[in-house]
């Protein structure tokens, strides 16, 4: 009768083990499912004073993290069993592995190697799972209120971009598709001023930080600085609008958009020609805005370059190379001479002009898609938005990684910060407009209601952090721009 090998028997007795323990695992889990049917049971046969639909979902969210831990048990034991085995195997292989002796001390070296790779993979995998699992419930314990106040509507296409102005008096701009850029009374919703000096659909509009004048670039491949003088008209009494949560939301469809045959700025006064026009793009200018001091501007283009302009003389400073494909947004630190732009390329760029002789530039790539903006923030943080549905905060002192990261449901278009409270207003494709803090906490979501918010993609924000009626402005592809005012609790503020 033939003598079983010590390898054979090792490995016959590893294979029962296996079998009795993969046995066990399902003992276990249809307990644990028995065990959990009936919990389920009891807390439905109890007395509630919460509506239906909101325990069936509580449940319904429960009985997700409970599976949700129950593949972390189930992979955990897994890896656990793959361990065990690893070791069977470099048991039962003895002395020799790949022909080459291996002393006692070296074969536990290897077999501890191999441990200590799948422990640290079953560590990732458990952080990863579970933190995905703790950040769908982080939440502050008070909200802002949002109340929307006004309505402008007046352009007859989709606006790409809005601003309000530095000087007084104060007033809204909008750059719009329709190749004019209009400005606002805040107060009234009533158009000022009407500049239709484009041939191109305008992209961006940017307010002087000291005189009446606006910067706009466009489409026709050039950026225009043109003057407007304003004289505010009486303030009406507003409609009383009903204060929301962040979080009441009812679908409508695209039906009750407003209507774009009533043009709001067909009375108001026109200017048709810019003071100077800067013309050194050969593609779209997407993007413009103000060096500190408003002496020079900087422009940023398809053309895959950004551009820094002489304001008196019109005359090309520097040309930016570098980004691989097409920028997206240009911004300039309030006060400092530094510019940072965003582009196609998944990356945003740093440039420093605070000595004259030499201008640095810094890459950053902290994104996997398209970088939509890319803004500074007073201090010496920059936050970037990208199509890669994530913000991320950042600190020019150590840029290798962002402090903090905030993920969302949607891509992200033109941010916006509060400076003074340190909030994020990020818009979206999917017609949101969220507010976040510095550190990646959710504050509110703008009400999406019937006949209140904005009805398609939300473009771009802007925050007015002294105007007593509108802090916050957005605009849109529903062709109209939307003043809000957002009352932020005293506890958030000091977080």
């Amino acid at each position: 009768m033939p003598i079983e090998s010590g390898s054979c028997a090792s490995a016959r007795q590893a294979k029962q083990k296996r079998k009795s323990h993969s046995l066990s695992i399902r003992r276990t889990n249809s307990s644990e499912q028995e065990r959990a049917g009936l919990q389920r049971d009891m807390l439905e046969g109890q007395d509630s004073k919460l509506p239906s639909s909101v325990r069936n979902t509580l449940l319904e969210l429960f009985g997700q993290i409970e599976r949700e831990f129950e593949n972390l048990y189930i992979e955990n034991l897994e890896l656990r069993r793959e361990i065990d085995t690893l070791n069977e195997r470099l048991a039962a292989e003895g002395q020799t592995i790949d022909g080459a002796e291996l002393s006692k001390g070296q074969l536990k070296t290897k077999a501890s190697h191999s441990t200590s790779q799948l422990s640290q993979k079953l560590k990732t995998t458990y952080k990863a799972s579970t933190s995905k699992i703790v950040s769908s419930f982080k939440t502050t314990t008070s909200r802002a209120i949002c109340q929307l106040v006004k309505e402008y509507v007046g352009h007859r296409d989709g606006i790409w971009d809005v601003s309000v102005a530095k000087t007084q008096p104060v007033v809204l701009g909008t750059a719009s598709a329709d190749h004019t850029a209009l400005l606002w009374s805040i107060e009234t919703g009533k158009c000022l001023v009407k500049y239709v000096g484009h041939v191109g659909s305008v992209n961006s509009i940017k307010f002087h930080p000291a005189e009446q004048v606006a910067l706009t670039a466009s489409g026709d491949q050039t950026a225009h600085i043109w003057r407007y003088m304003v004289q505010l008209p009486a303030p009406q009494p507003t409609a009383d609008c009903n204060q929301m949560s962040g979080e009441d939301e009812v679908e409508f469809s695209d039906k009750d958009e407003p209507d774009g045959d009533g043009d709001g700025s067909s009375d108001c006064p026109t200017v048709r020609a810019p003071l100077t026009s800067l013309k050194s793009h050969q593609g779209v200018v997407i993007a413009a805005d103000w060096l500190v001091g408003g002496k020079q501007a900087v422009t940023a283009s398809w053309d895959r370059t950004a551009n820094l302009y002489d304001v008196e003389t019109s005359e090309l400073v520097h040309s930016l190379t570098g980004h691989d494909q097409e920028l997206t947004h240009c911004c300039t630190h309030p006060t400092q001479r530094l510019v940072v732009t965003s582009s196609r390329d998944t990356t945003f760029r740093l440039w420093d002009f605070r000595d004259p002789s030499i201008h640095s530039v810094n890459v950053f790539q902290g994104h996997t898609d398209t970088v939509t903006s890319a803004v500074f923030t007073v201090g010496d943080n920059v936050v970037s938005g990208s199509d890669d549905r994530t913000v991320k905060v950042w600190d020019l002192k150590n840029m290798r990684s962002p402090i903090a990261t905030i993920r969302t449901d949607s891509a992200v278009n033109r941010i916006n910060v509060c400076v003074g409270q340190r909030i994020i207003a990020l818009p979206h494709d999917n017609r949101q407009v969220r507010l976040f803090d510095m550190s990646g906490v959710r504050l509110a979501r703008l009400p999406r209601s019937n006949r209140q918010g904005h009805r398609r993609m939300v473009c771009c924000s802007a925050w007015s952090e002294d105007h007593p009626i509108c802090n916050l402005f957005t605009c849109g592809f529903d062709r109209q721009a939307i003043g809000w005012n957002i009352n932020i609790p005293a506890l958030l503020q000091e977080k």
